[in-house]
């Protein structure tokens, strides 16, 4: 929907919500510490599978064995015969976090990793586990700057969600919800075109998005979706508590959604493709926010 153009005012203000409610600041409350640990912003929800993940490809491997995360690996895997340098660091820090290593034939990698392109190595993991919503906001508080949000709604790529997770991590966005119906979760796929990422984002997944963005609002947060009649993003103030939607890859926002929105955006497009990839989107506005914000 149209919002006032005053909201977008790169230097100014955001004015207050037109509500009952006391106006907000743009500063939501934050717990006092950030969460320590290996565990420190996910928490396995009540219906994780127990069924391992594989994560394959050299950088993957090597991001899921860095410490903190190799509490959820089970076994690396390496292709019988390789014996260069960047696997021989693979193996040797898998040993070190006492992680079983298995050498298999090269069909057995292509076999589990359904002829990915394994590079010769493959970990077995604990699925991956999700964070709570105040554990995104501790993670902006460790940070030390007001939570830039992403929110995906009904997202069902998993490339595109992996891509989104790489810029993610690459601007220093503070957490991204996806809903837990309907929609791609944090998967193998989307781990591997994560490049690492994955261990550095922490994800909530949520059973009801519109009810968590309405507690969103009333912790402080302002809510920008994407719309074909919205405002030029070039003129977006990101600054303080933010949540960007992104809506699905062929319907857009849902309408439950998209009428809690605070403002729309757009990107200004002059060829004769009226539309952008998912990812391409998000990011060409994550790094909007990345800009207004400073740099953080």
């Amino acid at each position: 929907m149209a919002k006032p153009e005053s909201k977008f005012n790169p230097r100014g203000a955001k004015p207050a919500r037109p509500s009952a409610k006391p106006a907000r600041t743009g500063r939501a409350s934050r717990p006092a510490a950030r969460p320590q640990g290996a565990d420190k912003y996910r928490d396995r929800p009540a219906d994780a599978a127990h069924e391992d993940e594989f994560v394959f490809g050299r950088h993957a491997v090597a991001e899921a064995l860095k410490e903190g995360s190799n509490k959820t690996i089970n076994k690396l895997f390496v292709q019988t015969g390789l014996n260069s340098d960047p696997i021989h660091e693979l193996v040797q820090k898998a040993q070190k976090a006492k992680i079983l290593v298995s050498t298999v034939p090269k069909t057995k990698l292509d076999l589990l990793t359904d002829g990915g392109n394994h590079q010769g190595v493959m970990v077995a993991m604990a699925p991956y586990a999700y964070a709570t919503i105040d554990a995104l906001f501790a993670h902006a508080a460790g940070a030390g700057h007001a939570p830039l949000f992403l929110i995906l709604d009904n997202l069902e790529d998993p490339h595109n969600l992996g891509s989104i997770m790489r810029t993610a991590d690459a601007v220093g966005v503070d957490g991204i919800i996806i809903p837990k119906h309907r929609a791609v979760g944090l998967t193998s796929t989307v781990a591997k075109i994560s490049t690492g990422a994955i261990e550095h984002v922490p994800v909530a997944r949520v059973t009801n998005l519109a009810a968590t963005i309405k507690q969103l609002k009333d912790r402080g947060m302002w809510i920008y979706g994407t719309a074909m009649d919205g405002q030029d993003f070039r003129q977006w103030d990101a600054s303080g508590s933010v949540a960007l939607v992104i809506g699905n890859e062929g319907k857009g926002i849902s309408p439950g959604v998209a009428k809690l929105m605070d403002a729309t955006l757009t990107i200004p497009m002059v060829g004769h493709v009226q539309s952008l990839n998912a990812s391409v989107a998000a990011g060409i506005l994550m790094y909007q926010a990345f800009t207004v914000r400073g740099g953080h």
